[in-house]
């Protein structure tokens, strides 16, 4: 058993209450590779912004799971050799599973996230509480979710989406003892979120109507990001072939960030400022094969995105 605050990580509690009462949104940002990680903790310590470092179950494979925790030390002394020790945290996205969840936190996370959305309502009411009655042993807290998200991330995938449900959302939170809640509003997983001459918009009136059911309680936004049409441009003008994809509107998620949706989860984004760095490179240096050089590029682009994404749309600047 290895305990998160031996590696100098936090748990969510008291930076989503800073967050709820400041009015900002913590950046979720997933991570798998070292110039990630290098890329979301250099943006968050120049922006001095609190973190959220999340690791999905397929990025656990890829990577190895003690690999990460690793990362995720090297992450905290990482942040103070910059010159500012930032609050992070490290979260597995998306558990499928008790057991999963339960051997993240025996390795070191200090939070977890047990998405039984796909399974019946008292299932996942069960399946949460089982979670959570595990978690809170180590101070370890937990995100839940209601509602289903379409779209794919890596193992996630759903052909349509299910809008959460107001008057489900009490009784749920108090049967489980959840410390958070991920909800359905209008927001998608993966870069194609939405087709040309769609109107991407997010249901603000669901989100108002589950705060009056649960003031002040932490509200978690899933597939959230915005796929910046210049970066897609820049993929495509290097060789890409990403056509058709769209996004959340950048403020639609400033103005969800200024409510209880204090975590908001962006991966797409990244993959898509990493990927059109590279391809970039590629194109104009055909004859490079030495990957610092297509990815320190790629690794500068992302921490560009992630700054910006910081102080425009989470509003989490300073606030660490």
């Amino acid at each position: 058993m290895v305990s998160y605050k031996e590696l100098g990580l936090v748990n969510s509690r008291d930076m989503f209450a800073k967050a709820i009462n400041g009015g900002y949104a913590i950046p979720a940002f997933n991570f798998n590779n070292m110039e990630q990680m290098q890329a979301i903790i250099q943006a968050c310590v120049e922006t001095k912004s609190p973190v959220i470092l999340q690791v999905s179950s397929g990025a656990r494979k890829y990577a190895n799971q003690t690999i990460l925790r690793y990362m995720a030390q090297g992450a905290v002394e990482y942040a103070k050799e910059l010159g500012h020790s930032i609050p992070i945290v490290l979260h597995l996205d998306h558990g499928d599973s008790f057991e999963l969840c339960k051997s993240c936190i025996e390795m070191g996370f200090s939070s977890v996230m047990i998405d039984g959305s796909h399974l019946p309502y008292d299932e996942n009411v069960a399946l949460t509480k089982k979670v959570v009655d595990y978690a809170h042993q180590f101070d370890v807290t937990v995100e839940g979710e209601l509602g289903v998200l379409a779209g794919v991330e890596d193992d996630v995938k759903a052909e349509s989406h299910t809008y959460t449900r107001p008057e489900e959302v009490e009784d749920f939170v108090k049967k489980t003892g959840v410390d958070s809640l991920a909800i359905s509003i209008g927001t998608s997983h993966g870069a194609y979120k939405f087709k040309p001459g769609q109107k991407p918009e997010i249901r603000l009136d669901i989100l108002a109507e589950i705060e009056k059911r649960i003031p002040g309680f932490p509200i978690v936004l899933h597939g959230s990001s915005s796929v910046p049409q210049d970066i897609v441009a820049e993929i495509n003008k290097y060789g890409g072939k990403l056509k058709d994809s769209i996004g959340i509107p950048e403020d639609q998620l400033r103005q969800a960030a200024k409510s209880a949706v204090c975590k908001i989860n962006i991966d797409s984004d990244g993959r898509l400022a990493m990927t059109a760095a590279i391809r970039k490179v590629f194109v104009e240096h055909p004859e490079e094969f030495d990957p610092r050089k297509y990815l320190g590029p790629a690794r500068e682009k992302l921490k560009e995105l992630y700054m910006h994404k910081v102080r425009c749309v989470l509003g989490s600047e300073n606030k660490a």
